[in-house]
């Protein structure tokens, strides 16, 4: 059995999506660039907000002056409307409780900047008592370099050998890859069941629930 599961914020415990495009839109059309449909932003989206908004500018405005400028922008609005449109995923919440009560350790890997992170977590997550929250820092590689599972591995003093990582995305899946821990990689998610196995999740799920079952009995690799 695991003792710990850490999970990818976006895309796998909540629909953020809405709320990322909001905020997007909004300081393209600030600083005058045109802005781009909804249905497109879960393919910008993974690697941290700075390469969100280099994707979502014209290629001939990726400087980084202007790329600081929009940033900053987004930032300011998502700061105060991260929870405007955000839903839990159907069976997340059920999940971790159980987990919880179960001790199973639960953590939180996020390419997020941590201020939304934290602000995001407390809010739709209240009566989970999480190991460690770990969104972005500045001076630390985002996902998939492996530094921020490393870093919850020391925190929660649980070996890898007893750990998962639930992710969504290419991202997720070589982030465990390369920390050497399991991965689940699920559906519901921003990112394509293709891309999940082209990036050899362990295993995938299309339902919350089945996390569980991957927890109490652990993976069959074939």
């Amino acid at each position: 059995m695991k003792k710990l599961v850490i999970f990818d914020l976006d895309g796998t415990l909540l629909n953020t999506i809405e709320d990322l495009g909001q905020a997007a839109n909004y300081a393209l059309e600030r600083n005058g660039y045109a802005t781009h449909s909804m249905a497109s932003y879960p393919y910008f989206v993974g690697n941290g907000v700075r390469r969100l908004m280099t994707r979502v500018l014209p290629e001939d405005a990726r400087d980084d002056e202007t790329v600081d400028r929009v940033l900053g922008d987004f930032m300011e609005y998502y700061n105060e409307h991260c929870t405007d449109y955000t839903k839990h995923y159907n069976g997340m919440p059920e999940l971790l409780q159980d987990l919880q009560d179960k001790n199973v350790g639960i953590a939180v890997a996020s390419n997020k900047y941590q201020q939304a992170v934290d602000k995001i977590i407390a809010h739709y997550f209240p009566t989970i008592d999480f190991v460690a929250i770990e969104g972005h820092r500045e001076g630390v590689n985002v996902k998939p370099d492996p530094s921020v599972l490393f870093a919850i591995l020391s925190q929660a003093q649980v070996a890898k050998a007893e750990t998962l990582y639930v992710g969504d995305s290419g991202v997720d899946m070589e982030a465990a890859r390369r920390a050497g821990v399991d991965s689940v990689g699920v559906t519901w998610g921003f990112r394509s069941t293709k891309e999940l196995v082209e990036y050899h999740a362990n295993v995938i799920v299309n339902n919350p629930i089945d996390i569980l079952d991957v927890v109490e009995n652990g993976i069959q690799i074939s």
